[in-house]
């Protein structure tokens, strides 16, 4: 498997896209620390780009390389390698190689502003993880949603779906059914809730740790009310962890078992 990881890894670092996706982080971060008037709301205007743009690039990417290296996947298929490590490899080099250029692309104008002399270091270390969990969990959702679509199109509908769905629809029908059962007692409801999407999640802890009592919002205010800050960052970053751990499982499971 590290094989195939350490070629897919270097073979998407190659690629004039992930250069892009770093140089757009470049020009963000130093933009972002022109016009802000502290570090603090600098990383706060940061995280509301990242919690939007950083699963989609990892939906979009993870979609991309499962297509445009099937015909290599399936020659890796004829050796007597494991199915599983050759799409884990495959799927963690699609990762790391987006967290690496994320990090990489922000933590060199911050670090040239002079964030380790600056208090907000660790808030921007909680950002740049958050980032890091995104693109897992979205580069993992996608390589599964290929891994079922034999047809492209398909594949690509499913993946931005997906997305949509966690970025935009989520909320929506989530503040619905706030409005409609307003009369009944929503707080634990809210809280369930709230755990089946990775992106709210994420902004919930960057929110708890900044300590933006105007910005937490419904399911961020619960959280601080019924866990704390401390509590409440540490149940919500436990369940980013099965949110990255359980499209792994379920890829093993379907590279398995599918015929290819």
């Amino acid at each position: 498997m590290f094989k195939i990881l350490k070629y897919s890894f270097f073979d998407l670092m190659r690629s004039r896209w992930n250069y892009v996706y770093l140089l757009f982080y470049l020009l963000l971060g130093f933009v972002l620390l022109f016009l802000s008037p502290s570090l603090a709301k600098a990383i706060l205007t940061l995280m509301n780009v990242i919690l939007l743009l950083v699963p989609l690039i990892g939906t979009i990417f993870g979609i991309m390389y499962y297509y445009s290296s099937r015909e290599f996947t399936e020659l890796l298929l004829a050796l007597p390698l494991k199915r599983s490590s050759i799409f884990l490899g495959q799927y963690l080099g699609v990762a790391l190689s987006l967290s690496l250029s994320l990090i990489m692309g922000l933590g060199i104008p911050f670090m040239i502003y002079g964030i380790f002399m600056s208090g907000d270091i660790w808030n921007f270390g909680q950002l740049l993880i958050l980032g890091t969990f995104l693109s897992f969990i979205f580069s993992g959702i996608s390589y599964n949603i290929a891994l079922v679509n034999e047809n492209r199109i398909k594949g690509f509908g499913f993946a931005i779906l997906a997305w949509l769905f966690m970025a935009v629809i989520y909320d929506g029908l989530f503040l619905i059914a706030l409005t409609m059962f307003s009369d009944y007692p929503l707080e634990k409801f809210s809280l369930i809730a709230s755990l089946f999407n990775p992106i709210d999640l994420s902004r919930i802890m960057m929110l708890l740790k900044l300590d933006v009592s105007a910005m937490l919002g419904y399911t961020g205010a619960l959280f601080k009310k019924f866990f704390g800050n401390y509590m409440g960052s540490t149940i919500a970053l436990a369940i980013l962890v099965l949110w990255t751990i359980i499209p792994i499982f379920i890829l093993k499971w379907k590279s398995a078992r599918k015929d290819f």
